[in-house]
């Protein structure tokens, strides 16, 4: 079974049951696809300083994104696929200007990330097209597709 914890360090956006529980669905959803059925994911909630900061640290983008990935690189008895950073006011924005709420955005954000952790990425648009039908997927299979 894929394990979630989640931590939420910020106080801008109410973190509800069902608001956790669509994040588990994306990321397990996302994983399932890709054939993922055991390892454990953190996902850290958190505000426009923090992810800031990890995406100056890490990514060296001196600027706040909406969601942020990071892959485990070591083996393990039961794997740690990695960690995901979630601004959660970009979240909620993004569902409202997208005009489908914060559940399915962040459940979104999260599967996008998970497919991150298991090494998709969109630089190009090939690999925009492959991510984007792996997302679509995921987000179909928990019952939020894109309307």
């Amino acid at each position: 079974m894929i394990r979630i914890q989640i931590q939420n360090q910020q106080d801008d956006v109410e973190i509800t049951r069902q608001l956790k529980g669509y994040i588990k669905k994306g990321i397990r959803a996302a994983l399932k696809e890709e054939g993922f059925t055991r390892g454990d994911v953190s996902v850290l909630l958190c505000d426009e300083q923090t992810i800031h900061t990890l995406n100056r640290d890490f990514r060296n983008v001196d600027a706040p994104t909406d969601v942020l990935s990071f892959p485990n690189e070591t083996e393990g008895r039961r794997p740690h696929i990695g960690d995901m950073a979630v601004y959660m006011v970009r979240a909620k924005d993004q569902g409202e200007e997208f005009g489908h709420g914060i559940l399915r955005e962040t459940a979104y954000l999260c599967a996008h990330s998970a497919l991150h952790l298991v090494g998709y990425d969109h630089m190009t648009e090939e690999e925009r097209a492959v991510m984007r039908e792996k997302e679509e997927k995921a987000m179909t299979a928990i019952g939020l597709p894109r309307e």
